[in-house]
């Protein structure tokens, strides 16, 4: 189901390491997982809907995972007052890079949806999330012709190499246009608690809890993505996980 608000005005414009480290093995295995994300966009290239849920369908809980409470010290200054200061912006291969409120980004038009949140460590849970659709951002800031993922910026920290440990991660414009890749601000009817990320997170329902940044901060938008962090586009996926993590 979908919610209309108020348009911002302006903006409608495991395997051994010996073998993991031989380049044979490794070229074998980016082009195998070439094949599956290949397949994966031919089977869902009419963009079908992740399966959506009625209210009564909610988890009672839905635990949070990863970072509960970001340590960074500029994060916790947004905290305090509420997040009235925070910003995000949206840059990289844009032609109109942009900084948003939150106040602006919850004025956009909003979907709501209740899907499943599928965690890699097994478990799952049901929610309701709000909020603007990541293609009608993307639209306002107008991508440049060589664009083709969207990398997260976001405020926790995990700890490790890779842009000082801070949690990042990507998608395709593939996934960034599907109608349920959404900004949500708002969880279960209230807005998004510290522990699920707020004061937005990143629902992207056809793949798994790990694609599901939370805390977003900085949305870049890029032709390549072995520039950032240790280069495999997402920090568990410089840790080993696969980049696209279908459902």
């Amino acid at each position: 189901m979908i919610v209309a608000g108020t348009a911002l005005g302006g903006l409608l414009l495991s395997g051994c390491d010996r073998l993991s480290q031989a380049p044979q093995a490794l070229k074998f295995i980016d082009k195998a997982e070439g094949v599956t994300l290949g397949v994966q966009r031919l089977v869902l290239s009419g963009q079908p809907l992740a399966k959506e849920f009625k209210v009564s369908d909610i988890s009672p809980t839905f635990k949070p995972n990863g970072t509960f409470t970001p340590s960074d010290p500029a994060y916790l200054a947004l905290q305090q007052n509420g997040f009235a200061d925070w910003r995000l912006s949206v840059s990289g291969l844009v032609n109109r890079p942009l900084s948003l409120s939150l106040d602006q980004l919850r004025a956009l038009p909003n979907r709501t949806q209740i899907t499943r949140h599928d965690c890699v460590e097994g478990w799952s849970a049901i929610a309701q999330w709000t909020g603007p659709q990541l293609g009608g951002l993307l639209h306002a800031a107008g991508l440049q012709p060589h664009a083709r993922y969207v990398v997260f910026r976001c405020a926790d920290n995990l700890g490790g190499p890779g842009d000082g440990g801070k949690y990042y991660e990507s998608i395709d414009l593939f996934d960034a246009f599907h109608p349920q890749t959404i900004l949500a601000h708002t969880m279960n009817n209230q807005p998004l608690a510290v522990p699920h990320g707020a004061p937005i997170r990143l629902r992207v329902e056809r793949q798994l809890g790990y694609k599901q940044a939370k805390y977003v901060m900085a949305i870049e938008v890029t032709d390549r993505l072995n520039h950032i962090g240790g280069g495999h586009g997402g920090f568990w996926e410089d840790r080993g996980y696969e980049w696209y993590a279908g459902i």
